[in-house]
């Protein structure tokens, strides 16, 4: 079994080869800039401090541009995902688990694998109906949230979006949020 350490830090590794990859081949004239005498774009967004759904909270953040913030949301929901995952390894690699217990951690790593693949198979079908700019998709325990980065959402597009995530998830509270860009 792969170390905790080991895990970590290729978890940070890829991090860090997104990141670049991102600001590689991102819009030059978007990029935040490091340099305080020089402005920033009409599209970076400035938040005080901001807690999500998912308990992720930042704290006196200036100048977070939308794609900034929905790669950061991605990132937290997938490094809380790989810590919950992590610790349910640990209980079916414990000697001291129970049978009971182990097949409640396999049928949890199972059912969270599944949220992750409805949350990708949404993310790609809701971006393909029209092209949005991005569009993010989060699971919980009773209500899914989906955020669309565009310029603007029409109340049919809104009820369109609302059926696929009931068709994926089942009879579930959908909260769709605009955000432009």
């Amino acid at each position: 079994m792969i170390k905790k350490q080991t895990v970590w830090l290729l978890t940070m590794l890829s991090l860090m080869v997104v990141l670049t990859v991102y600001y590689i081949t991102s819009d030059k004239e978007n990029m935040p800039l490091i340099d305080d005498e020089m402005a920033l774009s009409d599209s970076d967004a400035e938040v005080d401090e901001l807690t999500d759904e998912t308990g992720v909270e930042m704290e006196d953040m200036q100048n977070v541009g939308l794609d900034e913030y929905f790669a950061m949301l991605r990132l937290e929901l997938q490094d809380n995902r790989s810590m919950k995952i992590d610790r349910l390894k640990e209980i079916v690699a414990s000697s001291a688990a129970t049978a009971e217990e182990k097949n409640e951690a396999l049928n949890s790593i199972e059912e969270l694998d599944d949220v992750k693949t409805k949350e990708s198979i949404l993310e790609e079908t809701i971006h393909s109906l029209a092209e949005y700019e991005d569009v993010l998709v989060r699971s919980d325990e009773n209500k899914v949230h989906v955020h669309i980065k565009t310029v603007e959402l029409s109340n049919e597009e809104v009820v369109q979006i609302m059926q696929l995530v009931r068709d994926e998830f089942g009879d579930i509270t959908v909260d769709v949020s605009l955000q432009t860009s």
